[in-house]
């Protein structure tokens, strides 16, 4: 990873934090329609309820690892045994309630998947029309914590039964996987998420 501290970056991008910025600069807000991609950012984004982004992003590879590329054909079929070894890992956020969340939301994925017949990708799309919600804003803290899609989406994850997706954490996760493009006006990255 090399960066340029000096890029003009969204607010909340502390400039020398290189894995910070390259997480701005690569991933965050560039449209992802990958259903396993979307599923894994979700948990992700769950984990860190309470918790700053960055400690996410410092035990995202430990995390990947210990639940299996967080891929949730395999999640869904976890036993107390792997409860029981995800809590030993100190590598990851050791909470009983968001690993046990994380198998609980890959069930319920593999349910709609196969039984619903239900594409999750699109599923998750459509509280945004299959396309970008594109915001203008000066600085990153005009931006909103939640909308009415995010409020939306969370109150139907809910009511399936999905854990750890209130509005606030299905804003955050929409900003980050594109649905919301919330750069900052002046932002270098702004323009491809914009393709």
């Amino acid at each position: 990873m090399s960066h340029n501290p000096d890029l003009p970056r969204c607010g909340w991008v502390p400039p020398h934090d290189e894995l910070y910025c390259h997480y701005h600069d690569t991933e965050w807000g560039i449209p992802n329609y990958d259903s396993k991609s979307l599923f894994s950012k979700l948990i992700q984004d769950g984990m860190q309820a309470g918790l700053a982004w960055i400690t996410i992003l410092r035990k995202r590879e430990s995390i990947l690892d210990a639940f299996d590329n967080l891929d949730p054909d395999i999640i869904a079929h976890y036993t107390d045994k792997d409860r029981e070894r995800l809590m030993n890992n100190p590598g990851i956020i050791r909470s009983k309630l968001k690993i046990n969340a994380a198998i609980t939301n890959a069930q319920i994925f593999i349910k709609m998947r196969d039984e619903e017949h239900i594409d999750f990708s699109e599923y998750l799309w459509g509280f945004v029309d299959g396309k970008p919600i594109v915001n203008s804003w000066e600085k990153f803290n005009d931006a909103p914590v939640k909308s009415q899609q995010s409020e939306a989406m969370a109150k139907d994850l809910k009511k399936r039964g999905f854990k750890f997706t209130g509005p606030v954490i299905i804003y955050a996760f929409m900003q980050a996987v594109g649905m919301v493009i919330d750069h900052e006006q002046n932002c270098h990255a702004r323009a491809q998420c914009l393709k």
